[in-house]
């Protein structure tokens, strides 16, 4: 790219006609900064957990993104829009049409393909206009929601499969039911406080019978179980009122664990369950000629039910009770009630399946991809690629433009640049500009703060990657050769995490750190670690057992007694702080030496948090804050503290934190230029402090609810950078009013703020370049009663332009194309014969949007001034 740098906007007038409508006085309040608005930069993908179509219309879908609200196509697929960006959750479980009414559509919100980094959910929504408008109908604390089945004939009775939120008893797990479409709900079938619901089966041609499978879970920081004496199969044949549980007459015993369900459409005495055993041994596929009554094992291939606990759905061909798919790491189909089966391609990790009732050859699947459609039983597929991204982390480097990077959910790590042509910004790989990078979906990706072309990055199995795009050389920096892909972690030398920590010294960019149980640091490009502390965890051997429960997933998701952050101070070299996520704190001023353990000294802290972030202060030396997440300790509260004196003592910041299921914190960064501002991103939203974190305020503007894992301000743009969990990257482009606002401005009338630096950018390769613009940032206090006109002035005061402006109170924006204010008509300087004038070319106008050459200026032999 080829920069031009505006060096200065030398006078800002704003022409004020008539007076002011008096409104009452503000303070500051998310009004007055609503002009401030995100922007959606990428990358591409990702996961969806639900998936519907209507039946009979070859037109209209809707999917449910794991964390990323609920998405609508009604062009067969080609293009969708997020219908759900408004609501406070974004993790969708579950989605229902009801048949007797395709505009009754049901949200279940809570991802029940359940392991740590998944999302909860706040209850079920009802939109009564095919998606447009949504209402929250209730049962808040149910957490995850497995299945919405809504009665054949009747769109008010709705039953609802509650698996809870996982992290601890409780007694909103079970099967719920409504009879007045959402406006009561009463608890039909609850097994115990630890069993929760994840499938329910509706029998397509009689739907007073119903299926249950009931799912003992519980997961925590340090490991998942899965499977318990209360699991098992439940039938209703009255509607719900009563149920019995099916035991014997050829099901597994107990304990058993994850278990979906299907019943034929065309034949309802044909029932299908995957059940989770433990072991292919026992089963996998079980299938009932009788409704119930009596069951075989229909199959024991373990490719039908890989990894129980993100997948187990079943789905029957709407026509042939024999065609049977099933989800798992891929979809499999049979074609033979289950005893051969076969895996289709070009699926990944698959979650959900829908068939259209009326044409059995119409498909749909989600799957770590996003989803897909097929008309044709799935001969040919067609990807849906949602811009949905599930991203750990963000980091920024210092180009122009700068480059954005972080992991993504079920991807690849990430780089991309801030700025693009929109073209560019194409959510179908391979012609995003998104390009992999170092590391992998889950860890820390990190450029070098000098070296841009350095790029380190994390990711699960300890791997640790160091990419010089100079060279092209990508290296394998492993802290120890190791795999622990598999293992517990009792059973490795180094606990790294599924997302361990990587952090660039701000003293010597040469310096890196790494954490396990230890802080390792290298200062050799990776080449060599060592270990600059003791295991700085409890060290508890009860927490580092195998994770999964009946089916084991060592995947170092849940690796317990981990260090989870680590950060060293800008301002006092050697300074560095680490948490773990067995809730402790710790600090060394002698890089390393000594460490002590801060912990005692948090008021409030419970056991047993995962220590998300600590940011060491840039204006003094022995400040810090530090957010814990509790949630998967089941609780979901904020917990956000602050230390002045190198943590013997803390406060708490967490006081104005709004309260809900979606409380628990997960980043807090200071920024860079205003002393006491801070930002802190919780499970759905995003807050500011002015006031170094006595207060909050919402600073979501335009930012749909996804879970904020990280933020980040590029400090040579003045960009707010948000990594969402859900929703991909945000950039919250120039927020020096933020920095700027104070008391003074909010009382003055007018306030012009302090413009950033602007650039032009363009292709040195192509006939198109970017718009190029300056932000102009003003402060009404009122409303004035006429127009607002900005005009930039140049050095010696004459006019520049003129850009017309907002007038509402509080902040406004304007952006200037840094050109000169266009001419609309020319004079000839000779007369050549008709009329000497040329007019500009309107549909040419600001062709640096359009490719190719255009005319500006045409002769207007019939045209005048």
């Amino acid at each position: 790219m080829i920069k031009s740098k505006l060096r200065a906007v030398v006078g800002l007038v704003v022409f004020l006609a008539g007076g002011y409508i008096p409104i009452c006085a503000q303070q500051i309040s998310p009004d007055l900064y609503k002009a401030l608005r995100y922007r959606h930069i990428g990358p591409p993908g990702n996961r969806t957990a639900a998936v519907v179509g209507v039946p009979g219309d070859p037109l209209t879908y809707y999917i449910g993104a794991s964390s990323g609200g609920v998405w609508k196509s009604s062009d067969g697929g080609t293009t969708w829009t997020p219908v759900f960006d408004d609501q406070p959750a974004q993790s969708i479980g579950a989605l229902a049409v009801a048949p007797s009414d395709p505009n009754v559509v049901w949200a279940g919100t809570g991802e029940a393909f359940i392991r740590s980094n998944v999302s909860v959910g706040n209850g079920v929504y009802k939109s009564t206009d095919a998606g447009k408008t949504w209402n929250h109908m209730g049962l808040e604390k149910t957490g995850r929601i497995g299945r919405v089945a809504v009665d054949l004939r009747n769109p008010d009775v709705v039953f609802v499969a509650a698996l809870g939120h996982s992290y601890g008893p409780q007694k909103e797990r079970g099967v719920f039911r409504t009879k007045d479409g959402g406006k009561t709900w009463e608890q039909v079938l609850f097994a115990d406080e630890n069993t929760g619901c994840f499938e329910i089966a509706m029998d397509p041609n009689n739907p007073r019978i119903l299926f249950a499978g009931m799912w003992p879970i519980v997961i925590h920081t340090y490991g998942r179980e899965s499977g318990g004496p209360n699991g098992g199969i439940w039938k209703s044949t009255d509607g719900g009122d009563t149920w019995k549980r099916l035991t014997g007459h050829g099901l597994p015993e107990p304990p058993v664990g994850k278990i979906g369900l299907a019943v034929a459409p065309s034949n309802s005495n044909v029932v299908y369950a995957l059940i989770e055993t433990g072991s292919p041994n026992r089963g996998v596929l079980w299938r009932s000629d009788d409704g119930g009554e009596n069951w075989r094992i229909a199959s024991y291939c373990r490719l039908l039910n890989e990894r129980p606990h993100y997948a187990s759905r079943i789905m029957v061909n709407p026509a042939d009770e024999d065609e049977v798919y099933f989800a798992a790491n891929s979809i499999s189909r049979s074609l033979d009630g289950g005893a051969t089966s076969e895996v289709m391609p070009w699926s990944g990790d698959t979650h959900d399946m829908w068939a259209d009732p009326k044409n059995g050859n119409r498909l749909m699947v989600s799957d770590d991809g996003g989803a897909m459609i097929t008309l044709n039983r799935g001969k040919t597929w067609q990807r849906v690629n949602l811009p949905i991204a599930q991203m750990y982390h963000v980091a920024v480097d210092n180009q122009v433009p700068y480059y954005v990077y972080g992991g993504r959910q079920d991807g690849n790590a990430y780089k991309g640049p801030s700025q693009a042509r929109p073209e560019e910004f194409s959510w179908e790989p391979p012609h995003t500009i998104w390009e992999a990078t170092a590391g992998g979906e889950c860890g820390f990706v990190i450029p070098d703060p000098v070296d841009p072309n350095i790029v380190w990055g994390g990711s699960y199995n300890g791997d640790l990657i160091r990419v010089d795009y100079r060279t092209g050389h990508s290296q394998t920096v492993h802290i120890w050769p190791e795999s622990i892909y598999g293992s517990p972690a009792a059973a490795v030398k180094y606990r790294l995490n599924w997302t361990f920590p990587i952090h660039i010294s701000p003293h010597d960019h040469n310096t890196v750190y790494a954490g396990s149980q230890y802080i390792h640091r290298t200062t050799d490009a990776g080449r060599s670690w060592e270990e600059i502390s003791p295991d700085l965890t409890t060290n508890d051997p009860a927490k580092m057992q195998p994770s999964g429960g009946l089916t084991l997933d060592n995947l170092a998701v849940e690796y317990g007694c981990v260090v989870f952050a680590i950060a060293e101070s800008p301002l006092e070299k050697g300074c560095i702080w680490a948490g773990t996520n067995d809730g402790l704190v710790q600090v060394t001023r002698n890089g390393g030496k000594n460490w002590t353990n801060l912990t005692k000294n948090i008021p409030g802290l419970p056991a047993w948090g995962t220590v998300s972030n600590i940011e060491p202060s840039r204006y003094d030396a022995g400040t810090a804050y530090l957010t814990v997440d509790f949630h998967q300790m089941n609780s979901r509260d904020p917990f956000v503290y602050k230390t002045a004196d190198y943590g013997k003592t803390w406060v708490s910041l967490s006081a104005g934190v709004p309260k809900s299921v979606f409380s628990y914190c997960h980043w807090v960064h200071e920024d860079p230029v205003r002393k006491g501002l801070l930002y802190l991103g919780t499970e759905n939203a995003i807050f500011v402090s002015f006031d170094d974190g006595k207060s909050w305020l919402p600073l979501q503007n335009n930012l749909p609810h996804a879970p904020v894992h990280h933020m980040v301000v590029q400090p040579h743009f003045n960009d707010l950078v948000v990594g969402t969990y859900g929703r991909g990257f945000w950039v919250m482009d120039d927020i020096t009013p933020l920095q700027q606002l104070s008391d003074a401005v909010i009382q003055s009338a007018v306030h012009i703020f302090k413009p950033r630096p602007a650039y032009r950018l363009h292709s040195i390769t192509g006939g198109q370049r970017l718009t190029p613009e300056a932000y102009i940032n003003y402060y009404l206090k009122d409303t004035p009663k006429g127009e607002v006109t900005v005009t930039i002035l140049g050095e010696s005061g004459q006019t520049v332009a003129s850009v017309p402006g907002t007038k509402q109170p509080g902040l406004n924006r304007v952006s200037w194309n840094l050109a000169y204010s266009g001419a609309r008509g020319a004079k000839l300087r000779t007369k050549p014969a008709g009329n000497p004038r040329v007019v500009e070319e309107l549909r040419f106008r600001d062709t640096w949007e359009r490719e190719g050459w255009y005319p500006l200026l045409s002769w207007g032999a019939d045209a005048g001034f």
